[in-house]
């Protein structure tokens, strides 16, 4: 019986592995011997590391991404986030935690990679790299694709309340010049190059300018509009605005997207503006650094977020554009025609990447420095 038994057994298991779908595989987990399913998007699961850490900005990357991939793959991404590319620089510098990802803008990009703080990266495991759009790849931070891979991209504009605001200028001027009701009411970003870019591109001048007396005209200009600032803000200012506290939020795309719809707890009296001056258009990046304890792991998950239906899925969380060719296939076509995430032609000839300013960045942190110290924040 116990025999007829087992021979029961073994053809139910060559039966139930003929049935398996092709794509999975399983495969002994490092902690407590647990059996864990990977998938073909997965990579060699004997190479996969448990955790990999990744820093990246706030609120930009869909949760249950990191669920599915855990379920999938077997392997946890825990996340921390910081405010600015400079906060990511200083804590590369100061040899912080050993990050396996990081996310950085795209001239923040030119810096760490001319600095040696991150590794190219194999695309051979990275193979949705063939997924990217023209337009975001082989741009002048790293011309020949060896060091990143383009995660999200947008613009830097400001986002407007009309029920407070019915009868505003697609200008800068909202926010430089304000009226008495609209002083106190507005949120600037916390973020050097973005801010005294904004003051730059209403003063006329280039976004990347390196003449002193253009940044001491626009540090002058920030410091007569300070009065009228309820924050400086580049986490919370889409809360701001949503509350009623701000009017006016100098503010990136998909942040002002999300205040503005409904089904995220925003508001659909707010809209998202891209001033006729022009603003910044950015890109922001997966890249490894070269301390990353777990890079083939983190190589897998830049890859993984990557496939078209996840890319689509975490676009459609976080309010960007995504470089991702393949994913608009699936994207929502209603944030596929959106203007403000797909700037027409003639509006991005509008637009002006920041770009690594060399020395000049010393310049650039003394007017920030100067200007924050004026304002006591």
């Amino acid at each position: 019986m116990k025999k007829t038994l087992i021979y029961v057994l073994v053809l139910l298991t060559l039966v139930l592995s003929a049935c398996a779908p092709a794509t999975t595989e399983e495969t002994a987990s490092e902690t407590g011997g647990d059996t864990v399913v990977t998938s073909d998007r997965c990579g060699d699961p004997s190479q996969l590391a448990d955790t990999i850490y990744m820093y990246n900005w706030v609120e930009y990357l869909d949760p249950d991404i990191l669920d599915q991939f855990k379920e999938e793959c077997g392997v946890q991404v825990i996340e921390t986030n910081f405010d600015s590319n400079e906060t990511l620089l200083a804590s590369l510098q100061a040899g912080g935690a050993d990050y396996d990802i990081i996310v950085p803008s795209d001239y923040m990009v030119q810096v760490l990679i001319s600095e040696g703080y991150v590794q190219e990266l194999d695309f051979d495991i990275i193979t949705n790299i063939a997924n990217m759009d023209p337009l975001n790849t082989n741009q002048y931070f790293d011309p020949e694709q060896k060091y990143s891979v383009p995660y999200f991209w947008g613009t830097s504009g400001f986002a407007v309340d009309t029920s407070a605001v019915p009868d505003y200028e697609a200008s800068w001027k909202m926010l430089f010049e304000p009226t008495e009701e609209t002083c106190g009411k507005i949120s600037m970003l916390d973020d050097q190059r973005e801010t005294l870019g904004a003051a730059l591109i209403y003063l006329g001048y280039s976004l990347n300018s390196t003449d002193p007396a253009e940044l001491e005209e626009a540090k002058e200009l920030l410091i007569a509009q300070a009065d009228c600032v309820r924050s400086y803000d580049s986490q919370t200012n889409d809360d701001l605005i949503i509350t009623g506290e701000t009017v006016f939020a100098h503010i990136w795309t998909g942040d002002a997207l999300l205040a503005g719809s409904v089904d995220t707890g925003g508001r659909d009296e707010i809209e998202y503006v891209i001033p006729e001056e022009g603003c910044v258009i950015w890109q922001d990046n997966l890249m490894i650094p070269t301390t990353a304890p777990n890079a083939y792991t983190a190589m897998v998950f830049i890859n993984y977020l990557h496939y078209p239906e996840i890319a689509a899925q975490n676009a459609e969380f976080v309010g960007y554009a995504t470089p991702n060719a393949a994913a608009k296939e699936v994207l929502d076509p209603e944030m596929l025609e959106n203007p403000a995430v797909y700037p027409p032609e003639e509006v991005e000839a509008r637009l002006q990447w920041i770009e690594d300013v060399g020395d000049a960045l010393q310049l650039y942190d003394r007017i920030w420095t100067e200007f924050k110290a004026s304002v006591g924040s």
